[in-house]
């Protein structure tokens, strides 16, 4: 029987990543695992019991008793203990946590565990910052999404504008770029790429021809 089918994106938040891999997950008939949700969701549970974004020790014990579930669908869902939290780990704050929270080496060895159970157990298409370089480093299918801060916070600015939310673009660009800094120079897992990636910027193309470059290459 062939090993399940990897397909790793990485890249930074911004660049369409969740829109990208769960279109190429439906045309290449595989799941969809958001492994940076995973995160976002355990940074939501540190926050809500008060639990500072860098405490390795309680984050560690969090992320072994939190249980966090995907909803495959046209629009997956994702449950942190049972409770829809999708809407809720989409804000800027939630991000900067989600960051913290996935620089604790601690809180990565747990939930690259789970990644990998997933991926091992029907493949799938991942996304997150790591997935090429540190879950599933022998993948052949390994491609990193980037496009321009100034565009990649005026797509957040945009989504946060659908959603009735104001927040000033200034500051969501800000927060793209201090995000960026911390991911890339964190000591575990740092958001990086590698000769074995196929780099795409997404800064001038639509989510369609990212999705067919992608398919293309992985077929």
């Amino acid at each position: 029987m062939p090993a399940p089918r990897i397909i790793a994106i990485d890249g930074p938040s911004g660049v369409g990543k969740t829109t990208t891999s769960r279109l190429a997950a439906r045309a290449l008939g595989l799941p969809h695992i958001d492994t940076g949700a995973m995160y976002r969701a355990l940074a939501l549970a540190a926050t809500r019991e008060g639990i500072d974004t860098r405490d390795e020790v309680k984050l560690e014990a969090l992320a072994s008793r939190t249980q966090i579930d995907f909803i495959p669908g046209e629009s997956g869902r994702v449950l942190l203990n049972g409770e829809d939290v999708t809407a809720l780990i989409r804000t800027p704050e939630i991000s900067m946590a989600a960051s913290n929270v996935s620089a604790v080496p601690a809180v990565r060895r747990v939930l690259v565990r789970l990644q990998q159970e997933l991926g091992r157990r029907s493949g799938g298409v991942l996304e997150g910052r790591d997935i090429g370089t540190k879950v599933f480093p022998d993948t052949p299918h390994k491609f990193f999404l980037t496009a321009r801060p100034e565009i990649r916070a005026s797509r957040r600015f945009d989504e946060l504008q659908a959603k009735g939310e104001e927040v000033p673009y200034d500051s969501i660009l800000a927060a793209t770029i201090a995000r960026d800094d911390q991911d890339s120079t964190r000591n575990d897992s740092p958001l990086r790429y590698d000769d074995s990636y196929t780099v795409i910027d997404t800064s001038d193309l639509t989510i369609d021809e990212v999705v067919q470059r992608i398919v293309e290459l992985s077929s």
